[in-house]
């Protein structure tokens, strides 16, 4: 017997790392669009001189949504297919990731856990929230700048809050996303973001309701 669980398939990182990139790429354009990288002598640093040019930005983010949305609809096809829904948030998340927060904070055990903690579900459903809303006032601000009809201003206003602020909430959970791995219990998943396996030992005690993901 292997000791090594697969926890993650190549299909599966290769799409978490396509959306994680094209999502920071879009960030970066995005505010490269508003624009803020002149305002605040990004253009200075060296090597970014670029960053301050409108039109170039606006293709980067138009490139990068369209990566971002055919990976997010790959994930959706593809996990829909499989019938695999452990990501997928359940009830009692919510308390349940405040007993572990609790745990972790006397020094206790942890409850069991399947594949994924409460936590990373409930992040996941974040991540879908934000990303839903991006591409959808995303296509607006596109359809907008194609000049075939034109829409209110007030309309467009809030269309581009809403955007602004689901892109602040997106980077918001890309950098707690990050942050998880200060804990050292979560230390050995970062090596199946690569490999897409973690230690089987380390499997059977912290996620022992993850028997039948076992491969």
């Amino acid at each position: 017997m292997s000791d090594k669980v697969l926890r993650h398939p190549l299909s599966v990182r290769l799409t978490h790392w396509t959306v994680a990139l094209s999502g920071l790429v879009l960030i970066f354009s995005g505010f490269g669009n508003m624009p803020m990288y002149q305002r605040y002598n990004v253009v200075k640093i060296p090597g970014l001189s670029w960053s301050g040019n409108y039109e170039l930005q606006l293709v980067i983010h138009y490139v990068a949504a369209i990566v971002f949305s055919v990976a997010v609809l790959f994930h959706i096809v593809y996990h829909l297919r499989r019938r695999e829904f452990a990501a997928w948030p359940r009830r009692g998340d919510l308390a349940e990731s405040w007993h572990i927060v609790k745990a972790m904070i006397r020094g206790k055990e942890e409850p069991p856990h399947g594949k994924f903690l409460a936590e990373q579900r409930l992040a996941y459903l974040a991540f879908v929230g934000a990303s839903a809303v991006l591409l959808v006032t995303g296509l607006i601000k596109v359809y907008k700048n194609t000049g075939v009809v034109i829409l209110d201003p007030t309309f467009l206003m809030v269309v581009t809050l809403i955007h602004t602020g689901a892109t602040m909430i997106f980077l918001f959970l890309v950098i707690a996303h990050l942050g998880a791995f200060i804990i050292k219990a979560n230390w050995p998943l970062i090596p199946s973001m690569f490999t897409g396996k973690v230690k089987r030992a380390y499997a059977e005690k912290r996620h022992p309701l993850w028997k039948v993901d076992r491969q």
